[in-house]
């Protein structure tokens, strides 16, 4: 039994969000606010739909489907002006975990095929708008395509049970009795449309309503009651927290019974403040927010150990971390490799912002793309000669001036690690 998805809706016109797809009134929040309120809410996937009526239009939207995809915590579908190949990449390359295509035009019936192909059946999806279209191209949907969105909802009493696709509908404000009998169909993967844009304050009760139900739905529901846990003498759980990709120990914080579970609730972490004695949603002043990962207790169930997501800093000095002293340093570092590229790169970039005379760095910017690329050009050329001479030690050196280049092209044009790797773990 898989899970199913509460989805929500941006539909993108003119760089705003608009209400819908006949109505656009824009919004009272701008796309990517809009987006960010919907992760937080506890919707499980957001459906971003571009009603561009040309290419310039489409390119300003990708922009913003960009940043949505930066923002977010939950897997983003792009949808809308699909009409060849290079636009499904430029939907899964602006970071969308996948591109939905409009099966009702013919354009995207001829590149069906290809960009399965080229980017893997589980990053392409479809919209359905009829049975005859559903049971005439059944074959070849199911082959190329891992999931249908059913927008109109008169298809979906029609469509579903046509195909073995899981199928994401759109339905409307209905009662909450229908929407269980929806969720609980076979084949629906997850329900969409003004039921859930209109209720996403709600998404966290509507979820418990689908567990109680036997509805299958993402909840962070622990193993364990915070009662089970030895507490401290003021009945505080000390909780280290951890970033989640590298490793690295950010700070420690203490939680009590109602910040844990208004974590669990929210996804974001939240602590005890000992001296302001009150509740503390990290990063609800400086935007730094933790989103939860998970959560481990130890051996002795008295620490909790969280792995986070973690916007900005964690350290209120600035610091990525609040453990950035070194009181008895190592003889030799055991560095994350993900820490070091981040060190180096950080170095990089200070030496944009701040300029040291004499900087090797600070000349190539300077210098500008077109130097940059030219080392960079060398540098390749180099790793090829040392592969060619097959001398480890060379190529490693080699490979390492080339990794420094790319470093000063990424701080050049602003792209992050972060960036790089979320895209790697795509591919």
């Amino acid at each position: 039994m898989e899970y199913k998805q509460f989805v929500g809706s941006i539909y993108l016109k003119d760089k705003k969000a608009v209400n819908s797809f006949a109505d656009y009134t824009a919004a009272a929040q701008d796309p990517v606010q809009l987006a960010q309120f919907y992760s937080e809410s506890g919707v499980d996937t957001i459906l971003v739909f571009d009603l561009s009526e040309d290419d310039a239009m489409h390119d300003e939207a990708l922009t913003i489907l960009k940043r949505i995809c930066e923002v977010v915590q939950v897997p983003v579908y792009g949808c809308g002006h699909i009409n060849r190949a290079e636009d499904v990449k430029k939907i899964l390359y602006a970071g969308c975990e996948k591109a939905v295509l409009n099966f009702g035009k013919e354009c995207s019936q001829d590149i069906l095929e290809e960009v399965s192909m080229r980017f893997g059946r589980d990053h392409i999806a479809a919209t359905i708008s009829s049975e005859d279209s559903l049971v005439i191209n059944k074959e070849r949907l199911e082959t190329y395509v891992s999931e249908l969105v059913l927008i109109d909802e008169h298809a979906l009493k029609n469509c579903l049970g046509a195909s073995k696709l899981p199928a994401i509908v759109f339905i409307p404000e209905i009662s909450l009795d229908k929407m269980l009998s929806v969720m609980e169909r076979a084949g629906v993967s997850g329900i969409a449309g003004k039921i859930v844009n209109s209720n996403c304050k709600e998404i966290t009760a509507l979820k418990k309503i689908c567990k109680e139900s036997g509805i299958l739905v993402h909840t962070l529901e622990p193993v364990m009651e915070f009662s089970e846990f030895k507490l401290l003498s003021d009945g505080l759980m000390p909780v280290v927290v951890q970033d989640y990709r590298t490793g690295e120990v950010l700070m420690v914080a203490y939680m009590n019974e109602e910040a844990y579970l208004t974590t669990l609730r929210t996804g974001k972490m939240t602590y005890y403040s000992r001296s302001r004695k009150e509740l503390w949603v990290k990063g609800l002043t400086s935007g730094h927010f933790q989103y939860v990962k998970g959560l481990s207790v130890d051996c002795d169930n008295d620490t909790l150990l969280a792995k986070v997501h973690q916007v900005g800093a964690a350290c209120h000095t600035g610091n990525y971390s609040c453990f950035y002293r070194d009181l008895v340093p190592m003889e030799k570092k055991a560095d994350n490799p993900l820490t070091v590229f981040e060190q180096v790169y950080g170095v990089i970039r200070d030496r944009k912002i701040n300029p040291k005379e004499g900087s090797y760095t600070n000349y190539l910017f300077e210098k500008g793309t077109d130097k940059i690329l030219k080392k960079l050009g060398e540098e390749a050329t180099e790793i090829v000669i040392a592969a060619k001479n097959d001398n480890p030690d060379e190529i490693t050196y080699e490979i390492s001036d080339f990794l420094y280049h790319m470093m000063v092209l990424m701080a050049e044009k602003g792209i992050t690690w972060d960036q790089i790797t979320e895209e790697l773990s795509k591919r």
